[in-house]
C-alpha cells in the first residue's frame, strides 16, 4: 500500500463532503469544491473519515492512489483554512499596485503588466513590494504565485525580480576588470 495513500482523512467539523459516484464535493467556510476521482480508485465515507483505496498494486495504480488522497485532502484544507503564497518584489522602482481585482505590476520594462486575478484566486498587497496569493484551490493559487513570477524571475547578478518569500537566491559575481 502506499504510505500516503492509505492515510485516512480527517473531516473536520463544519465541512461537508458529498460523494456523488466518482465525483468528490467538499464544501467549507471558505468555498466549495470539486474533483472527479480517477475510475480505478474508490473513495469512501465512514464516520467522519475519507478513505482512498485501489484496485491492485499496478505502479499506475499506485501513482494514482497517492495522488487521488492528496488532492481530496488539499480541498478539505482548503476549504477550512485556505492556501496563500507569499512574493516579494526586488528591484529599484519595481511595485505592484492593486487595480480592480488584479494587479498592475511595473518591472522596469518601458510599459506596466496587468495581471486579472484568476478565478477563486484573490490577490493581495500588504505593501507595494509584496504579493499575498491566496484562495481555496491550491493548484490554483500555485499556478497564479508561479505566473507573476515568471514576469521576471529573479536573476542572479542583482537579485532584482520576483520570488517567493524565503526563496534564496544564489549570487554570482559580475565582471572583473583583468590585466
Amino acid at each position: 500500500m502506499s504510505r500516503i495513500g492509505r492515510q485516512p482523512i480527517e473531516v473536520p467539523k463544519g465541512i461537508d463532503v458529498n460523494l456523488d459516484g466518482k465525483a468528490v464535493r467538499v464544501k467549507g467556510p471558505k468555498g466549495e469544491l470539486t474533483f472527479n476521482v480517477h475510475a480505478d480508485m474508490t473513495v469512501k465515507l465512514d464516520k467522519g473519515v475519507l478513505s482512498v483505496t485501489r484496485p491492485s498494486d499496478q505502479p499506475s495504480h499506485r501513482a494514482l492512489h497517492g495522488l487521488t488522497r492528496m488532492l481530496i485532502a488539499n480541498m478539505v484544507e482548503g476549504v477550512l483554512n485556505g492556501f496563500s503564497k507569499t512574493l516579494e518584489i526586488q528591484g529599484v522602482g519595481y511595485r505592484a499596485l492593486a487595480k480592480g481585482p488584479g494587479i498592475e505590476l511595473q518591472l522596469g520594462f518601458s510599459h506596466s503588466i496587468d495581471y486579472p486575478a484568476p478565478e477563486g484566486v484573490s490577490l493581495g498587497l500588504p505593501d507595494p513590494t509584496t504579493i499575498v496569493v491566496s484562495g481555496v484551490d491550491k493548484q490554483r493559487v500555485g499556478q497564479a504565485a508561479a505566473e507573476i513570477r515568471a514576469f521576471r524571475p529573479p536573476e542572479p547578478y542583482k537579485g532584482k525580480g520576483i520570488r517567493y518569500k524565503g526563496e534564496h537566491v544564489r549570487r554570482k559575481a559580475g565582471k572583473t576588470a583583468g590585466a
